[in-house]
């Protein structure tokens, strides 16, 4: 019963965040602020699009996508989520310890890890942390992997980490072109799917 609700307002949360984007299109109202610069060493950029698919063992499922842009000036990331027209609906920043979440209607939440507080904004876990490295191609190191394959150049193409089944394939000069990530957990099964378009 407990796990049933703990479903119902996750997928509460999801509708709210798809109502809240469309009226922030709408409506135009806030703007997210401008994104830092930065030309550090290790700086690091990608984009693309990317959807999230929450199916509860009811077989009722809960959907949202948009687009997203990864910037990384060495120190800190930021991690931007637009509607699918192209509105910047969330604005993630992190740093070791920290991590601050804007929305497009100006509100501002803090948290210690980046995954908190996406997990606020859309209802459904996203393992931001883990992605600083997965788009780069790379296992994060803070966390032990399970399950580890590489292909022939001795990149990683699938593994498990931090409770996420991750595969990553079409790989570029600078990372995986495409990432689908799963979580299995009481009541329900996420799956997030992203695809790069630019570096």
């Amino acid at each position: 019963m407990a796990a049933a609700g703990a479903t119902g307002q996750a997928a509460r949360r999801l509708r709210g965040w798809l109502a809240a984007g469309l009226c922030a299109l709408l409506a135009a109202c806030a703007s997210v602020p401008d994104a830092p610069s930065g030309t550090a060493e290790g700086a690091f950029s990608r984009g693309g699009r990317f959807a999230i698919t929450m199916t509860e063992t009811s077989g009722q499922q809960q959907a949202v996508q948009g687009g997203f842009t990864w910037r990384d000036d060495g120190r800190r990331y930021q991690l931007d989520l637009t509607s699918p027209l192209g509105s910047t609906e969330a604005r993630v920043e992190g740093r070791p310890g920290h991590a601050t979440l804007t929305k497009a209607d100006g509100t501002v939440l803090q948290a210690r890890t980046p995954d908190e507080l996406v997990e606020e904004a859309l209802g459904s876990p996203v393992p931001v942390s883990g992605l600083r490295d997965w788009l780069r191609g790379q296992v994060a190191d803070d966390a032990p992997a399970g399950k580890l394959q590489r292909d022939s150049q001795g990149r990683p193409v699938s593994f498990e980490q931090d409770g996420w089944q991750a595969r990553l394939s079409r790989y570029d000069d600078l990372g995986p072109g495409l990432l689908v990530l799963q979580r299995t957990e009481p009541g329900r099964r996420i799956v997030v799917r992203l695809a790069v378009s630019q570096p």
